[in-house]
């Protein structure tokens, strides 16, 4: 949903940074994204027959904010371990909207999502519980927003999947008034 105030990623980069940092305050960003999942399956079975029903013409519904926070996974799964495993990569940004409206249906199955979204989120918590400070301070070259460490990346998926929560929230009870 484009009509709540956040700073374009492209446009405000730095402000993009602070907007997801600020929806994480002092949360350990471990314990917030842990909590995704079972927020994600619990907003899939509240919107039930409006899961594909955006509110608005150019705003998404439940199920295109399911297949953008897997997307995003998917994205930072990579990156994560491009920062490790390499020295300075760069880091490809990509249109969110474009990926939303071309990679999924408003009749996609939501727990197909699901399964591609849960063990990679796993498999990145697990990551990042046996990473050391030293990976956690490596930095890989966002092609938008320049220069993020794994730990920076880690931190700003935890107020993305915040952000995006709420967005569905939203879509979900302005379909109900």
């Amino acid at each position: 949903m484009r009509r709540v105030p956040s700073p374009d990623p492209v446009e405000d980069p730095s402000g993009y940074q602070r907007h997801l940092l600020g929806l994480l305050g002092d949360d350990d960003p471990a314990d917030a994204q842990a909590s995704t999942p079972a927020a994600l399956r619990a907003l899939v079975e509240e919107a039930g027959p409006d899961l594909g029903t955006a509110p608005e013409r150019g705003e998404w519904s439940v199920l295109g904010c399911v297949g953008h926070i897997a997307d995003a996974e998917v994205v930072t799964s990579a990156r994560y371990r491009w920062i490790v495993a390499h020295d300075e990569p760069p880091l490809v940004g990509y249109d969110q909207d474009r990926w939303v409206e071309r990679l999924h249906s408003t009749d996609e199955d939501a727990e197909s999502l699901l399964e591609l979204f849960e063990p990679l989120r796993r498999a990145n918590l697990a990551m990042w519980a046996r990473s050391t400070p030293e990976e956690r301070a490596r930095i890989g070259v966002h092609a938008e927003r320049g220069r993020e460490s794994y730990e920076l990346t880690f931190r700003l998926i935890a107020g993305h999947d915040r952000f995006h929560l709420d967005q569905a929230r939203r879509a979900l009870a302005a379909l109900r008034g």
